[in-house]
């Protein structure tokens, strides 16, 4: 029994290929606005690429940029095919290509759906990148002289002021490492000594964060060094009074952003993948309706269309039963006496004639 079968007079099937004519144009602007959001995206990723360590990070914008230049080669393929449609005799060249079309562009739907929901699941992936990305970023932040690191300060201190956040979980990540360069340290002083040896890699600690992390609404100067000390600051206590430093680490800061961003993608990317389904039933309602007038021979007649000929279990049957027998038909049989007509054939030795052969007369 067909599912969800209608039926369709000549007016009906019209007004169905011409509605869905220029749904398939809407649909290429849709497939123009999905490559656009991937294409975003990248650009945001490439933005702040100094900060993330390689991965699969780049995957979701490939992917709605894939997605969008197949949406907008299928849909306008699509609109050429039910505008034909709309004429019976045009209908007739399209006939075996409708199906295949249609597998295609479900495919294809499905691709959309993936890519949607691959916008809420990246999340880990992005965390990750942004943790040792961070992380290599800071530890290497005094290295102004060193090629191929001689940027990373700039950037650092771009993010830190753009995003209004310190180091890459909080401020005190500052405090773990040297961040300030050899070339602006006074050996000859006794207290950089000091701290040169009181640890046993030899790192210029101090209990200050770079200026980018002040935060400039705060009505007090910055205080950027000596931030636990609170005999160094008149009227300060580090442990009550709030600090005029930004407390939100960079992570969680570029994190939320990207988050936000994705959220966006992913709700306009789930919409058009709706939208893409409710052309794609329509499609299908319009090659069966067209299938059945052919069938029937009656061009002005009415025609029955369907989503599916059977029913959903005896369809699923169907094509399972179609895989597991796609490589049967090349196989060789292995049992040597079966399946073969020639197998007990004896040979014939053409080698060894009984034949008499005759002399042939001599000419006279």
């Amino acid at each position: 029994m067909a599912v969800l079968k209608v039926k369709f007079t000549k007016t009906k099937r019209d007004k169905l290929a011409q509605i869905l004519w220029i749904l398939n144009w809407v649909s290429v602007v849709s497939g123009i606005i999905l490559f656009s959001l991937g294409l975003f995206l990248k650009i945001e990723i490439k933005k702040r690429n100094e900060v993330m360590a390689k991965g699969d990070i780049n995957s979701v914008p490939n992917m709605l940029i894939s997605v969008g230049v197949i949406a907008c080669i299928i849909n306008f393929l699509g609109g050429k095919i039910c505008y034909d449609c709309s004429d019976a005799n045009k209908f007739s060249r399209w006939k075996l290509v409708m199906l295949p079309y249609i597998v295609c562009t479900f495919c294809f739907t499905f691709c959309i759906l993936v890519g949607a929901l691959m916008c809420y699941t990246m999340r880990n992936e992005l965390e990750e990148s942004l943790y040792l990305g961070l992380r290599d970023a800071i530890k290497f932040y005094k290295d102004t002289d060193i090629p191929g690191r001689c940027f990373l300060k700039k950037t650092v201190d771009l993010l830190q002021i753009g995003f209004r956040c310190c180091g890459n979980n909080g401020f005190r990540d500052w405090f773990e490492i040297q961040w300030v360069s050899p070339r602006y340290l006074n050996m000859a002083s006794k207290e950089v000594l000091d701290r040169l040896k009181s640890n046993v890699d030899g790192k210029f600690l101090v209990d200050g964060v770079p200026f980018s992390c002040c935060n400039p609404s705060s009505p007090r100067p910055c205080i950027q060094y000596q931030l636990t000390n609170n005999s160094a600051h008149y009227n300060y206590d580090f442990l009550t009074e709030e600090l005029n430093i930004w407390m939100r680490g960079c992570r969680e800061a570029l994190l939320d952003y990207y988050t936000g961003i994705m959220r966006s993608i992913g709700i306009a990317a789930l919409l058009i993948w709706l939208f893409e389904l409710s052309v794609l039933i329509g499609v299908r309602y319009l090659q069966t309706a067209m299938k059945n007038v052919l069938l029937l021979g009656d061009l002005e007649g009415e025609s029955d269309g369907w989503l599916l000929e059977n029913s959903f279990v005896e369809t699923a049957k169907y094509n399972i039963n179609i895989i597991k027998n796609l490589g049967k038909a090349n196989q060789i049989s292995t049992v040597s006496s079966m399946n073969d007509p020639n197998i007990d054939v004896q040979n014939t030795d053409c080698g060894k004639t009984n034949i008499t052969t005759k002399s042939i007369p001599a000419a006279r």
